[in-house]
C-alpha cells in the first residue's frame, strides 16, 4: 500500500482531476464504520444547501460491471441490489433527486454524473483507498466501537493500510458514538489529535427511530412492533445491530449473524423463516441495508426493517461548507 501511494504521488499512476468539488468518505479499517449513513446525510445536507450532488461508488457485490452503471438518475431506479450492490441501491432508494452511479474506474461515473446529470459536487463512497480520483475533502471514518482495532494491517489486524496513510486525510469522523463508548472515543480522538494536530475531529451517532412494516408498506413506532422478534443481518458488524435492538427494548427470541453483503438465496430465506418460527417469533426484523435485497422475498411472518437517524456535529457541516467556499474563491 505504501508503494502504491508513492506511485500515485509521483504520477507513475494517473490521477484524474474533476471540474467540480469531490468529497471522499472512507475509512482505514475493514468496513463497519457506518459510511453509508454518512454519505446519505452529507448528500442530503449539500442538496439543501443548493448543490446538485451525485454519489459515486465502486458497487461492491453488484453483478453488473459496465464502465458506468447508473443505479438512479435521481428520479428513477434502474438497477436492483443484486446488480448494483446493496449499499448503492439503498442510497438510490432513499435519496430522491440525487443520482447514484457505480464503476470500477470511478473517474468514468464521476464524469458521467457531471455531464449527464449536471452534478456540481461528487461524493466518493468508500473512496479513501481509491487514489485515482483527486478529492478536495478527504474524510476518514472510525467506528466509536472498534476504533482502529489492534492498529495492525490485515491479515494481522483490521487496517487496510498503515496508520501513516492518515497523513493524506483532511479530517476524521468518529461514528456511532453512544453514552457507553463516548469516553473511549474521546481518548482515541486525543491520540489522533496528538499525532495529526492540524486535522479536525468530529463525532456522529445513530439512533433507531422507527421500523418499516415491509408487508404493509408503512412506518410504525418501535413500540408498535409485535414481540418477540427474530433478528438477522448481513453487515460488517452484526453485533451492533443486535445491540441496537436490545437497547430499544425489542425482545428477541433469536438472532442470526450473516456475512457482510450476504446474498440471500431461496434456501437461506427458507431456513431463516424456519428458524424464526421454531423460536416462537411473531415477526422478523433486519436492517435497511439487508432489506433492499429482500424486496421480492416471501415471508409468512411479518417482516420489519429498523430505521436509523443520523446525528452529526454542526462543526462538521460548517467545516464542509467553509472548505467548499474556499474552493470557490480559489476557482474565481
Amino acid at each position: 500500500m505504501k508503494l502504491r501511494f508513492s506511485l500515485y504521488a509521483r504520477n507513475f499512476f494517473r490521477r484524474y482531476k474533476m471540474e467540480v468539488p469531490v468529497i471522499s468518505i472512507g475509512n482505514l479499517t475493514m468496513g463497519g464504520t457506518g459510511k453509508t449513513p454518512i454519505v446519505s446525510y452529507l448528500a442530503t445536507f449539500l442538496q439543501k444547501q443548493g448543490y446538485k450532488p451525485a454519489i459515486i461508488s465502486r458497487g461492491y457485490g453488484g453483478a453488473i460491471d459496465n464502465k458506468v452503471n447508473v443505479v438512479s438518475d435521481g428520479k428513477e431506479l434502474y438497477l436492483s441490489a443484486e446488480e448494483a450492490g446493496d449499499e448503492p441501491r439503498l442510497l438510490a432508494e432513499t435519496l430522491p433527486g440525487i443520482p447514484v452511479l457505480t464503476g470500477i474506474v470511478r473517474a468514468l461515473p464521476c464524469r458521467h454524473a457531471i455531464h449527464a446529470f449536471g452534478s456540481n459536487i461528487l461524493l466518493l463512497d468508500d473512496g479513501f483507498q481509491h487514489m485515482a480520483v483527486e478529492r478536495d475533502i478527504n474524510l476518514v471514518l472510525f467506528s466509536a466501537e472498534s476504533l482502529a482495532g489492534n492498529s495492525r494491517v490485515f491479515p494481522g489486524g483490521d487496517l487496510r493500510e498503515p496508520v501513516s496513510a492518515l497523513l493524506r486525510s483532511d479530517a476524521f469522523l468518529l461514528t456511532g458514538t453512544t453514552a457507553t463508548n463516548k469516553e473511549r472515543a474521546e481518548r482515541f480522538a486525543a491520540l489522533l489529535r496528538n499525532r495529526f494536530p492540524h486535522k479536525p475531529i468530529f463525532f456522529s451517532s445513530y439512533t433507531p427511530c422507527d421500523a418499516r412494516d415491509e408487508k404493509e408498506g408503512k412506518t410504525i413506532p418501535l413500540s408498535g412492533l409485535p414481540m418477540p422478534l427474530y433478528g438477522f443481518c448481513g453487515i460488517a458488524r452484526p453485533e451492533a445491530f443486535r445491540k441496537s435492538l436490545i437497547e430499544q427494548d425489542i425482545a428477541l427470541c433469536g438472532f442470526t449473524s450473516l456475512k457482510d453483503h450476504q446474498h440471500y438465496t431461496p434456501r437461506l430465506l427458507q431456513q431463516l423463516q424456519k428458524d424464526a418460527m421454531a423460536t416462537g417469533a411473531r415477526g422478523i426484523i433486519t436492517t435497511a441495508k439487508d432489506m433492499v435485497k429482500l424486496k421480492n422475498s416471501h415471508f409468512d411472518l411479518p417482516l420489519f426493517s429498523l430505521q436509523m437517524r443520523t446525528h452529526i456535529d454542526d462543526d462538521l457541516k460548517s467545516y464542509v461548507l467553509e472548505r467548499l467556499n474556499l474552493l470557490q474563491r480559489h476557482t474565481i
